[in-house]
């Protein structure tokens, strides 16, 4: 039995989805909190657009 974790961690979206934390460590957990946080603004501007779109489109072809 080896003294080191040798489990592989989950990269990629994976990383993102992956629900057993206890093995990142403090700098690991951090940087997933942030490309998370970047990911959310990321998001959350898609939602925006696709928004004002949709409202444009909606007027231009309400019934007046």
């Amino acid at each position: 039995m080896s003294v080191f974790d040798e489990t592989p961690k989950p990269t990629g979206n994976q990383a993102m989805l992956s629900p057993d934390l206890s093995s990142f460590s403090l700098a690991e957990l951090q940087e997933r909190l942030e490309r998370l946080k970047a990911e959310i603004t990321r998001t959350e501007s898609e939602i925006r657009s696709k928004e004002t779109s949709t409202e444009a489109a909606e007027s231009l072809f309400k019934s007046k």
